[in-house]
C-alpha cells in the first residue's frame, strides 16, 4: 500500500513554485504544452519539497551553487555542472539549496515522448532512467552547453507560434536526453542490478517499506539469511537494517505530515502504528514530535 503522495504534473505547480510566479522563462506566460513544463531556478521555492512522488518524469540541471537531494533512501549533492533524472513513483526530496543555487528543470507526463521511444523502452534507451541506474552525474562542460541549448530552443518554442511548436519540443528533450546519455556512456556509467547486497538491500526498502516491515522480509528477497544480511549491512554501513527499515517509515511519516491534513492519530493507524507508540518513535526519530515537525512546515 502507498502512504507518500503523488503528484500528477498538472497539480504539481504550487508545490515547487512561488505564488506569484511570473519569471518569463519557460513554461510561464506561455501557451500551455500538454504534459511538458520548463523552468528555470527563478521562482522556485527554496523551502525544503518532499519527501513526495511524482507521476511523471523529472530532468533537472544545476549551473550554479548546490542542494541536497535524496531519492529513496539515497543522498546526492547537486553541484555545479549536475545532472539528475528520476522517472515516475519514485520517492524524492530536496533540501538545502544554497542562496546561489541556479538551474533549469524540465518536467514531463510518461507519454509524452511516445512518438520518439515507447515508455516501457524509456530505461532501455535512457539508462539513468533506470531502477538500477546513475540517477545523478557530471557532463563535461562542452556536454552542459549543448544541454543548455536544447533547453533554451525549447524556450523559444514554448513562446512560439509557429505550427509543430509542440513535436519540435519533443525532438528537443529527446536529443536533450541523447546528449545526456553520451555523457553518462562517456562516464562508463551503466544500468546494471548491483552486486552490492546493501545497495540491493536499500533499494529494496526504499519500494517495499509499507508492506515488508520484517528484516527476515528482505533476506528472503534477497536469497540470503537474516543473520547474514544482518552482518553485511552492519559491516558495511554500522547500522542494522531495522534502522534502514525505520529511516524509510520516517520518510513515510514526514510525508503525511507535510502534504495532508490528516491527524497524528490517522496516520499513525495508516502506517501501523498505535498512536503513542508512532509518537516515540517519531521523537526518537526526528527529535522532534509530529506536530512540532508540521508545525515547521507552516
Amino acid at each position: 500500500m502507498n502512504h507518500i503522495p503523488t503528484y500528477e504534473l498538472s497539480v504539481f505547480r504550487p508545490v515547487h513554485r512561488e505564488e506569484g510566479d511570473y519569471v518569463p522563462f519557460g513554461s510561464n506566460g506561455s501557451q500551455p504544452v500538454p504534459g511538458f513544463e520548463l523552468y528555470s531556478s527563478q521562482g522556485l521555492k527554496r523551502s525544503p519539497m518532499g519527501p513526495l512522488k511524482s507521476a511523471f518524469y523529472r530532468v533537472s540541471l544545476t549551473v550554479n551553487g548546490s542542494l541536497d537531494m535524496q531519492i529513496g533512501l539515497d543522498h546526492y549533492v547537486h553541484q555545479p555542472r549536475t545532472l539528475s533524472f528520476t522517472y515516475p513513483n519514485q520517492i524524492f526530496s530536496k533540501s538545502n539549496a544554497s542562496a546561489d543555487a541556479w538551474g533549469y528543470y524540465a518536467l514531463f507526463t510518461e507519454d509524452f515522448l511516445s512518438e520518439f521511444v515507447p515508455t516501457l523502452r524509456m530505461p532501455e534507451e535512457f539508462p539513468f532512467f533506470d531502477p538500477y541506474g546513475q540517477p545523478l552525474f557530471q557532463p563535461s562542460q562542452e556536454e552542459m552547453d549543448v544541454i543548455i541549448g536544447h533547453i533554451l530552443r525549447i524556450d523559444d518554442e514554448m513562446r512560439s507560434s509557429s505550427s509543430g511548436r509542440v513535436r519540435a519540443i519533443r525532438m528537443h528533450l529527446y536529443l536533450l536526453l541523447h546528449e545526456a546519455r553520451r555523457s553518462y556512456e562517456r562516464q562508463g556509467l551503466s544500468a546494471v542490478p548491483s552486486t552490492d547486497l546493501v545497495t540491493r538491500f536499500r533499494r529494496l526498502v526504499s519500494r517495499h517499506c509499507m508492506d515488508k516491515r520484517h528484516v527476515s522480509d528482505y533476506a528472503s528477497l534477497l536469497s540470503v539469511t537474516p543473520n547474514h544480511l544482518g552482518r553485511v549491512v552492519r559491516s558495511q554501513s554500522g547500522r542494522t537494517p531495522s534502522d534502514f527499515i525505520r529511516d524509510m517509515l520516517l520518510i513515510e511519516a514526514k510525508s503525511l505530515l507535510r502534504y495532508t491534513s490528516k491527524s497524528v492519530s490517522e496516520i499513525a493507524y495508516e502506517l501501523g502504528f498505535e498512536p503513542a507508540t508512532f509518537g516515540r518513535f517519531f521523537r526518537q526519530s526526528a527529535g522532534m514530535t509530529p506536530l512540532e515537525f508540521r508545525g515547521m512546515q507552516d
